[in-house]
């Protein structure tokens, strides 16, 4: 029996402490006066009376009620029941009161009002008992009942009750009241009432999900509402939730206002407060507060809260919305039943409890198999060891079935239900209540004070009545628990690897040979068998083998076995650290300690000595489990064996009946019927269990102190990696319980201080080792109760284990270092190209697999080629791995991967498992911008300090002194010698001895001095000062040039000929006089005036560093004014011509961005042709209006006069709709009604043409109005300048692009993609998706985009300007693309090196250091801007592939060798520094050794042996521009990217190799010559797949060479053999046409591949040249002379008017060669039009007969063909210019002329 009430309070307003503005309470009055001996007083009982502080009242309030729960000491927990009510304050109605008797002699009604509580403390928690008990003494009180209240306050605190089992109790307080008290069946269930279903209703599902977790995972949970009393219950309810977890942190259902403070305490707690107080809670940062009235929920952002597992979640959601909204699953039918009854609340909230219940129940379903029983007298000792997530089993098959899940759920909802009322027909409860609106009577007398010992005797009295009733003891029944079902892993089926019996089957294989020593079949079967380790099953099934083979006495092995088995040890340690792996490093632990070998007499090495490099022995919770379970079994076996002893039996049947007993026993069971026995045990037989319990733990502890030992002491003391690496706080984190008495703490100093001086490295390493098991053994004998005298002596003893076994381990260190090493495979030297040499000798290594699959046999199968042992050279050009794979059933392939030594792009130290050797090991990672990676683990043998002087060495060559240090410079010379000057930092260039005169002189003042030009043939310097400061506005020191010293007809100084010369051969001039674009010298050849001219006033690059020597500039703007244009622009790279439109004569300009004070004063002028410079703007900003407008008059006039005017007669416009929207375009084109000219629709996939609708004319007609004359695409901040004026016929484009520093990050993203160092651990990033989220596309959309609009324009008839950024990234990259995609020269091998020499080098691509190929730049990070160009060749390609000449491994090639250092000619950042450097021009008389290697010559070279680089597909059709499909979806991922070749390493460097230096065919002959079958098994990433790709052209050119050898002919080369073919095949065509279907036959693969161009039908391969083939210089790529007939359904061209045709040499412009050409004269239309070949369909161009003034004979010229007589040649004069012509022979030649002087005398 229990006692109802244990204290009864009145607690009422004290006047006299009115605290800081504040009332406070005092208690009236107690009952009983004295404290119980067994309840403590609750101290602070006035505060919680008024939890919002002790107010005074204005009004009467209501009686209120609430209950308020406080725990004591011993957390026993109290329930205070206060009523409150107000009453009159006399103390302060005193003085008005006298006065107001004084006046009239009445009472006035009182004013203010004091709260007074009556309280009542319990232990029991039945608060509407107490309700009805406390209301009781108020109604008596304010309704002035005839009953003493002396007589219910004694009543009340002597009335017991039963304390649980579901019995009633009737009582009566003797005020006429009836009550009756149910106790609940078990007083462990919680009673809730209808309190949980309230708080589901106040927050909804998600919310106290939210809630349950943050209490089960320790957080802070702070509800607040108005309602105390909804305060109380929804912390009981929450509370009621987590059972049968019970809640042991502050709960706190009313906080009083007093005590706020708690809330920022650091525990977690469940407390309630008052809403008026919610200002001051939310500045509360690790709280979690929810609003009861409000219904929300706010988690703080700082607290990530962990949700259920994932399938518990959604089922315990489910769950609740069927139980909580049972009509949800009706709520779709069409005849919804009649509405389902929801359970009254009282049922609700026991079917709500119901479904947590089972959640724990699926929880905690077998959790005892996670309990170790560690000791079992005198009292247990329990440890949970498994930190797992478990594996929810479903709970049977109910899941399914929702029916049957809610009848389970309302079953267990009866019992709780019926727990809380167990008899239904509850008796009649009868409790008098107070009147209504009693508490607003006037005169009430305040609460009286009560007689209190009249009260203690009543209580003594009641209390002597109730002693003669026994009190109720519950037996405490005990029963063992069921084990349940075992826990499993979740994690577990998270593992990659999937153990298959096979798999077993391959590892317990192994381990058989390998104790048969069967040497040969262990090498083949070894790397499967380490594969299949990475599997959990395969691990365990290893340590139960090679247990068997110790019982068996096999533990002492020689020195291979040894190495094998140490080998698959470390295989199986390698990922032991999760908890879930212990067992398995658990269960080798034993092993490690029997297998050994025997190194000399007496000394013998164990295993554990070569696995120590294992986190997982640094880790102290392995070894406390591993601890905890071996007591266990001790424990275990010490009981089974003592009943065994019992009955002693026949030994062997013990043995049996002790395993049979193993099985059905667990430890736990034996341990209850123990504790079952204990209490009927002898004292002596206790303490002897005792006893042999504590000594069986410590000697396990002595045990594990020596296994410790064992496995932290280094065998080479020297080197402790593991202990070191490990963080202090690891081992101590490593467990959950504290250490108690800890006799470690003394030595518990940091351990990894290291002493420099007394102490030796040894002594270091023993303190560490001693420390680490002093800790152990400190915690796990204290929590298994070892008594002290143990402990301390076992501190004394491990010191003295840890010496001994060092000393030990000194004589087997050096015993093993003796030991002969196993054989390791031979080092293989790499071939080395000429010039290359080795630096560092070969360093030992194992080729680690990286992130991509192909070379491991991944997901496509295939042999295991990595890793492969080997060794890392490192040359003068290249980093190479060359070894064999280590997998033995790969076969004798050799392995190569290298790149150049320039391409690095990261290196960073690894620690790498070692595949082969198991091991942790240094390693290397290095990236390489060739798009490859090299992992390497280096061996025992290579030395940290070896590896260091590998790794300065590398950085050395990476980043070379000079350029002249280069490979490309430096090949085959044993040291350049060339003297170098001292270097500024961040300056490459050449100083000279004048600076100082110079700045003497300047400082005098006295003397200008002259321009001198020295140059110095042999370095090409020269000597000349110049102040090269950063910014681009100022003068320099010296000027370099005069102003008036070049003009158009002024003569060259004799000291600068050479130098034009020179310049005059560049790429630059060579293409500017191609184009027509004006002439250096006044005395033109051309009749017309020019407008553009070649200017040589940059030719010492004064005017602009980082522009060519000759610049296109308009005639009208003199020399002398540019250097001021210039300062307008960055870097002062002015507007200057680089690209004109022959059949347009539009021209494409290219420039820096503005310099912002140039742009404001651009175009502010109203009318630009009289602009009159104003005060303020500065004379450049005015030169560069002139400038521009210069241009553009020079533009439009160009434009008109060259023949037909563009602006009004033009080809259909292909600018559809969206393009301006994607180039932001100006307010000008905005303006019209529809957006206009927009490339968005051709973007997204439409062809060229727009549709023919009215729509699309209404666009040509507002284009027509509207075109500018000139397009500037510039940056969208330099629009805020522009004020564009109408009469201007200019327009600004605003263009958006990605900086240097996106396409840094991209490329980064692009190499991680395409090169991963390790495969990614999360499956969902595959390939594709880490390609897609490089952002490398769309910077090649964006770039395409712009391309193809900028070259429409120029179709168009609009010039364009481009000034983006400093004018040489992003602009080159636009202008290059444009000239590619609009002029078929720019597509052919010599246009292609035209452009690039032209756009990308004169014109200053910054290449160093774009590529890092200079120290200064070391830091900046790769931006690969030439790669992005090329990937967009590729991307154009791809949709063309017949109107290249080259082909895609041309462009390969030059992706390689721009980053390779390879050649000279990425060398430096413009033609200023490479003249500096004396590398822009060849000197004839000099030997190419010191001159460095031009990647051009070594192309041409290669492309005149074999036909590597052409591509058969090139048949250029006579289109305008291409036009590319420009959207995402038509882009292809390049396979530059991505393809290897590891039999020879990247193909691109041995194509240069001619077939005597090439080591490689050597090998390749190898492989094919024992067997002579043709075939060839191909590995994708090990062969060169387009070598070994048969095609017919080279295999028919090879028999055409084979036949010719036959004949003792000497091969001819394979161009002129391809030229020969073609020109049969169309002789035979001209004489089939007449007879036969026009479509019979053709030239090869020439005119009509245009139908096939968006993709391509027949892929030849990149590179046609296998290195089998390279030893004859013939074609290896030909064709038989009909093999293309079925490319030819040309129409024929019979239908036009051709009064004469037949081939003529005709010459092209200035400079250019002689080309055969097929002319026909057409009468009709009076033309003389000219075609590639007899078949073409699309004339090339015509000359109009009507401006032919005369045709003559002519004499010879240079270059003319050599087979012509002199008789042949003729010249055609038109007013524009002289054509020459040469025909077959003399008598043609007089034909033509005849033809052609009849049809202009015709005419």
């Amino acid at each position: 029996m229990a006692r109802l009430a244990d204290y009864f309070m009145v607690v009422g307003y004290d006047p006299e402490k009115t605290g800081s503005g504040e009332g406070l309470g005092k208690i009236i009055q107690r009952f009983p006066l004295k404290d119980l001996d067994d309840t403590p007083f609750p101290q602070g009982i006035e505060l919680f009376c008024q939890p919002g502080g002790w107010h005074l009242s204005r009004e009467r309030k209501q009686p209120t009620f609430f209950v308020v729960v406080l725990t004591d000491i011993n957390s026993e927990r109290h329930y205070c029941s206060c009523l409150t009510f107000y009453e009159a304050e006399i103390n302060l109605q005193g003085t008005r009161e006298t006065e107001g008797e004084e006046d009239s002699g009445l009472i006035q009604p009182a004013e203010v009002f004091a709260p007074k509580s009556l309280v009542l403390v319990s232990r029991l928690d039945y608060p509407e008992i107490f309700r009805a008990c406390l209301g009781l003494v108020y109604t008596v009180y304010v309704d002035n009942l005839n009953v003493s209240l002396e007589s219910l306050i004694a009543n009340l605190c002597s009335c017991f009750v039963p304390a649980a089992g579901g019995s009633q109790k009737l009582f009566s307080l003797g005020a006429g009241d009836r009550q009756l008290i149910q106790t609940p069946l078990h007083d462990s269930l919680p009673v809730t009432g209808t309190s949980v279903t309230l708080l589901f209703q106040q927050l909804g599902i998600q919310n106290v999900l939210s809630l349950f977790c943050a209490v089960l995972t320790e957080n802070k949970v702070l509800f607040h509402s108005a309602s105390y009393q909804r305060l109380s219950d929804a912390c009981r309810a929450l509370e009621s939730l987590m059972y049968p977890l019970k809640y042991s942190y502050p709960y706190i259902p009313i906080l009083p206002a007093q005590l706020l403070e708690v809330l920022s305490s650091p525990t977690p707690f469940i407390i309630g407060v008052h809403s008026v107080f919610h200002k001051d809670i939310h500045e509360l940062l690790d709280v979690i507060i929810a609003d009861l009235d409000g219904g929300t929920v706010k988690v703080p952002e700082c607290i990530h809260l962990s949700q259920l597992p994932e399938p518990l979640l959604y089922q315990t959601q489910t769950a609740l919305s069927l139980v909580l909204h049972p009509d949800l699953e009706t709520a779709d039918y069409a005849f919804p039943p009649p509405r389902s009854a929801v359970s009254h609340s009282k049922m609700l909230d026991k079917e709500v409890r119901a479904v947590f219940l089972r959640l724990f129940a699926q929880l905690f379903q077998g959790y005892r198999s996670c309990l170790q029983l560690i000791r079992i007298h005198s009292e247990p000792v329990i440890n949970f060891h498994k930190l797992v997530a478990f594996e929810v089993e479903r709970i049977k098959s109910e899941e399914s079935h929702s029916s049957k899940m809610l009848k389970h759920v309302r079953e267990l909802a009866e019992q709780l239900f019926k727990n809380e009322n167990p008899n239904p027909h509850m008796a009649f409860q009868k409790v008098p209540r107070p009147t209504e609106g009693s508490h607003l009577r006037v005169h009430v007398l305040p609460f009286p004070k009560v007689n209190e010992a009249q009260v203690q005797d009543l209580i003594q009295e009641g209390l002597a009545k109730n002693q003669s009733v026994p009190p109720a003891t519950r037996i405490e029944r005990k029963c063992v628990v069921p084990a349940g079902p075992p826990v499993v892993s979740i994690i577990e089926k998270s593992s990659t690897v999937f153990n298959s019996a096979q798999r077993l089957e391959v590892v317990r294989n192994c381990i058989s040979s390998i104790f048969e020593n069967k040497i040969l079949e262990t090498e083949k079967t070894l790397p499967a068998a380490l594969r299949a380790l990475k599997g959990k099953a395969a691990r365990l099934c290893l340590t139960q083998e090679l247990s068997l083979h110790v019982q068996q006495n096999r533990a002492i092995l020689d020195h291979q076995q040894f190495d094998y088995i140490i080998r698959m040890m470390n295989c199986t340690l390698q990922d032991c650290s999760t908890s879930e792996e212990y067992n398995i490093a658990a269960a080798l632990l034993p092993l490690t300690t029997a297998f050994y070998r025997k190194l000399a007499p007496g000394v013998s090495q164990f295993a554990y000595t070569c696995v120590q490099d294992h986190p997982i022995w640094a880790n102290q919770q392995f070894w406390e489990t591993t601890f905890y379970t071996e007591v266990q079994n001790q424990i275990r076996s010490l009981y089974l064996s003592a009943k065994e002893d019992n009955h002693p039996q026949h030994l062997k049947q013990k043995e049996k009946t002790s395993e049979g007993q193993a099985q059905e026993k667990t430890a736990m069971d034996l341990a209850a019927e123990q504790l079952h026995l204990w209490p009927t045990l002898s004292k002596e037989t206790q303490q002897q269990l005792v006893q042999s319990e504590e000594s069986m733990v410590f000697s396990q502890a002595i045990h594990f102190a020596n296994l410790m030992v064992y496995l932290l002491v280094p065998l080479d003391t020297s080197k402790n990696k593991l202990l070191r690496t490990t963080a202090a706080g690891d081992w101590e984190s490593g467990s959950n319980s504290v250490v108690t008495n800890s006799i470690a703490g003394s030595v518990a100093e940091s351990y990894d201080t290291e002493s420099g001086f007394e102490d030796s490295e040894n002594n270091d390493i023993a303190n560490a080792v001693v420390r680490f098991i002093t800790r152990f053994v400190d915690k796990v004998c204290t929590e298994s109760g070892v008594t002290q005298d143990h402990i301390r002596s076992l501190h004394c003893m491990i010191p003295g284990i840890v010496a001994m076994h060092i000393e030990t381990l000194e004589a087997v260190h050096r015993e093993s270092r003796r030991l002969p090493p196993i054989q390791k495979p031979k080092i293989l030297r790499p071939a080395l190209l000429p010039g290359e040499e080795f630096v560092c000798e070969g360093l030992r290594v194992l080729l680690d697999p990286d992130g991509r699959e192909e070379a491991t046999g991944g997901l496509l199968g295939g042999p295991h080629i990595l890793p492969a042992e080997g060794a890392l050279f490192l040359t003068t050009y290249r980093v190479i791995f060359k070894g064999t794979p280590h997998d033995q059933l790969v076969g004798e392939q050799t392995v190569i991967r290298s790149f150049p030594i320039a391409s690095i792009t990261k290196e960073k130290k690894i620690t790498i498992q070692n595949q082969l050797q198991q091991s942790m090991q240094e390693g290397l990672q290095v990236t390489s911008a060739s798009f490859q990676l090299m992992k390497v683990a280096f061996d025992e043998e290579v030395s940290p300090e070896v590896v260091e002087m590998f790794k300065k060495q590398l950085m050395k060559f990476r980043y070379p002194q000079s350029i002249f240090s280069t490979f490309a410079f430096a090949a085959g010379q044993t040291a350049p010698q060339i003297i170098l000057p001292k270097q500024k930092e961040k300056n490459t260039s050449f100083r000279t001895l004048s600076k100082t005169i110079v700045k003497g002189a300047k400082r005098a003042g006295k003397m200008t001095i002259g321009r001198q030009y020295l140059l110095k043939k042999k370095t090409g310097t020269i000597v000349e000062e110049r102040a090269n400061r950063p910014g681009c506005n100022e003068e320099d020191d010296i000027s370099v040039s005069d102003d008036n010293e070049m003009h158009p007809g002024g003569t060259l100084k004799a000291s600068e000929k050479s130098t034009m010369e020179q310049l005059v051969e560049r790429a630059c001039f060579r293409d500017y006089q191609r184009l027509g674009l004006g002439t250096i010298s006044s005395s033109s050849s051309r009749s017309k005036t020019e407008h553009f001219r070649i200017t040589a006033l940059n030719r010492m690059y004064s005017l602009c560093r980082s522009y060519p020597g000759l610049l296109v500039v308009p005639q009208s703007v003199p020399d002398s004014s540019l250097p001021r244009v210039a300062r307008c622009y960055r870097h002062n790279r002015l507007p200057v011509v680089c690209w004109k439109n022959p059949k347009t004569s539009t021209l494409l300009l290219r420039a820096g961005g503005f310099h912002g004070k140039g742009v404001v004063g651009l175009f502010k002028s109203q009318n630009a042709q009289t602009s009159a410079p104003t005060s303020l703007e500065s004379s450049s900003s005015i030169e560069q209006e002139k400038y521009l407008q210069a241009l553009l008059n020079a533009i439009s006039v160009h434009c008109k006069m060259n023949g037909n005017n563009t602006l009004t007669v033009r080809p259909t416009i292909a600018l559809s709709p969206g393009m301006w929207a994607s180039l932001r375009s100006s307010s000008r084109f905005i303006s019209t009604q529809m957006p206009f000219l927009d490339v968005g629709a051709r973007l997204a996939g439409k062809d060229g043409s727009p549709s023919c609708t009215s729509r699309s004319a209404y666009f040509q007609n507002q284009l027509l109005k509207h075109q500018a004359a000139l397009y500037i695409f510039g940056e969208k901040s330099q629009l805020k300048g522009f004020k564009l004026d109408f009469a201007l016929n200019c327009e600004f484009v605003p263009v958006e692009f990605s900086d240097i520093r996106q396409v840094k990050a991209s490329f980064k993203k692009l190499m991680n993609a395409c090169v991963p160092s390790s495969v990614p651990a999360d499956s969902e990033i595959t390939f594709l998706k880490a390609l897609g989220e490089s952002d490398w596309f769309p910077q090649l959309l964006r770039m395409m985009q712009l391309g193809v609009v900028i070259s429409e324009l120029l179709e168009n008839g609009s010039s364009v300007l481009i000034c983006l950024e400093d004018g040489w990234d992003i602009t080159t990259q636009v202008v290059a693309l444009v000239q590619l995609l609009t002029d078929p020269f720019y597509r052919t091998l010599e246009g292609f090196r035209m452009v690039v020499e032209k756009e990308w080098l004169s014109f200053g691509h910054k290449f160093s250091q774009r590529s890092n190929l200079t120290l200064n730049c070391q830091g900046s990070g790769f931006a690969p801007v030439f790669l992005q160009f090329l990937d967009c060749v590729h991307q154009i390609h791809n949709q063309y592939p017949t109107e290249f000449e080259f082909n895609q491994y041309y462009l390969k090639f030059l992706a390689f060798h721009y980053v390779s250092n390879r050649f000279k000619t990425f060398l430096l950042d413009s033609d200023y520094e490479r003249l500096e450097h004396g590398t822009l021009f060849e000197d004839k008389g000099e030997k190419h050794g010191k001159k460095g290697i031009c990647l051009w010559d070594c192309i041409d070279k290669i492309h005149k042996r074999s036909p590597v680089f052409f591509n058969y597909l090139y048949a250029p059709a006579e289109t305008e521009a291409l036009r590319p499909n420009v959207n995402m979806s038509s882009l292809k991922k390049w396979d530059y990217y991505t393809e290897e070749t590891l039999s020879t390493g990247p193909s691109y460097d041995w194509d240069m190799v001619t077939s005597k230096c090439s080591a490689l065919d050597d090998c390749d002959q190898v492989d094919v010559s024992p067997s002579q079958s043709k075939r060839k098994i191909v590995w994708p990433c090990y062969d060169n797949i387009n070598r070994v790709q048969p095609d017919a052209i080279t295999s028919l050119l090879n028999e055409i060479e084979r036949l010719e050898n036959k004949l003792n002919q000497s091969p001819e080369r394979w161009q002129p053999l391809w030229e020969k073919v073609k020109v049969n095949v169309k002789e035979d065509n001209r004489h089939d046409n007449h007879q036969r279907h026009p479509s019979g036959s053709s030239a090869i693969m020439t005119a009509n591949l245009h139908s096939y161009q968006k993709r391509s039908l027949l892929h030849l391969p990149d590179s046609g040249l296998g290195e089998e083939h390279s030893s004859n210089p013939s074609p290896s790529n030909g064709v038989e002379r009909r093999v293309t007939t079925l490319y030819n359904q040309f129409t024929s061209k019979n239908d036009e008017n051709r009064s004469f045709e037949g081939t003529l040499y005709k010459r092209g412009a200035l400079l250019k060669g002689w080309k055969p050409r097929w002319f026909v004269l057409d009468v009709t239309k009076h033309q003389l039009r000219y075609y590639d070949s007899v078949e073409d369909a699309c004339c090339k161009g015509h000359i109009d007969l009507a401006e032919v003034e005369t045709v003559i004979p002519a004499s010879p010229t240079i270059g003319a063909p050599k087979h012509a007589s002199d008789k042949a040649f003729f010249d055609l004069k038109t007013s524009k210019r002289v054509y020459n012509f040469c025909a077959q022979d003399a008598h043609s030649a007089q034909q033509w002329m005849d033809r052609i002087q009849s049809c202009i005398s015709d005419a």
